[in-house]
């Protein structure tokens, strides 16, 4: 009997053990599960927010980083209306206008240009309106200021147009840039002695004539190449019985290829060696006799 009551309480200890160890291990789940879910929702949380905050990278490139050249092609590109506008209007030559705009207004990044959008360099003398101040010639020196680009053309065009000084520049003819560039110089509008050859060279490099072409009615011709010259050069001579001695040529291959010997072809041209030069015209057939009655 001793030994059957105990071991019911020994049965008792062990269960009530057990239960106690079940219950503390459900305890410990239930405490350290919430925290392994709350750890995974921040780390997912904190990539959606990174992905969200990254700057979008625009694949056009920064003006700052553009060259020389590429600025004066969007110069161009932006301000050739409005300069075939006012040689509509006005009569000055497109191409001195856009030449000018480029050269003073540093194709349109200069600093005057950025802060009064003055494309021309035009200080202030009678101007009624809103001024800033640049170095120039002299330090802080008044130039007339603008809220559009376009008014800046527009003054431009009366500024040349209504002052007795620049009236010269109005007798040249529209297609002569070079004379009106020349007249700006020698009518006082920039004190740079390059300045017309300057003007020039960018007409020139950029075929800013061609706008003005385009004003005028004239189409724009492509000068033909080197090789072209040639080819009408030698059409034309053969259309007057010669040849015309390109690179490479000899008499013997001249002689073979209009089936004469090279005597003959000697002979046609008064020649007294073999010795012939680029460019020049040899006769490859016998001069006719004039006849004495017709």
């Amino acid at each position: 009997m001793k030994k059957f009551i105990a071991l019911v309480c020994m049965t008792a200890f062990l269960i009530s053990c057990g239960g106690s160890k079940k219950v503390t291990s459900t305890s410990r789940t239930k405490r350290s599960t919430p925290k392994q879910t709350s750890i995974t929702k921040v780390e997912r949380n904190a990539k959606e927010v990174v992905k969200e905050e990254l700057p979008t990278i625009s694949s056009k490139k920064p003006a700052t980083t553009l060259s020389y050249k590429e600025r004066v092609q969007q110069y161009i590109y932006e301000f050739s209306g409005i300069a075939k506008s006012e040689m509509k209007t006005y009569g000055i030559p497109a191409s001195i206008t856009l030449a000018q705009g480029i050269l003073e207004s540093g194709a349109g990044y200069g600093d005057l240009t950025s802060r009064a959008k003055n494309h021309f360099g035009i200080k202030c003398h009678d101007w009624k309106g809103d001024r800033v101040y640049h170095d120039d010639d002299r330090l802080q020196e008044c130039f007339r200021k603008y809220d559009h680009a376009s008014e800046s053309f527009r003054d431009h065009s009366l500024f040349l147009k209504n002052r007795k000084r620049y009236a010269r520049l109005f007798t040249f003819n529209q297609r002569d840039y070079k004379s009106w560039a020349r007249g700006l110089k020698e009518a006082g509008y920039a004190t740079d002695k390059k300045y017309p050859a300057k003007l020039i060279g960018i007409i020139e490099k950029y075929r800013l004539y061609e706008f003005d072409n385009e004003v005028l009615g004239r189409k724009n011709r492509k000068r033909p190449k080197k090789n072209e010259d040639v080819a009408v050069a030698v059409s034309r001579v053969s259309q007057s019985g010669g040849h015309l001695v390109q690179k490479g040529d000899t008499l013997y291959s001249i002689s073979r290829r209009y089936q004469i010997s090279v005597d003959q072809l000697k002979a046609f041209n008064n020649l007294v060696d073999n010795n012939i030069k680029i460019g020049q015209v040899l006769r490859v057939t016998a001069e006719e006799e004039e006849e004495d009655f017709n």
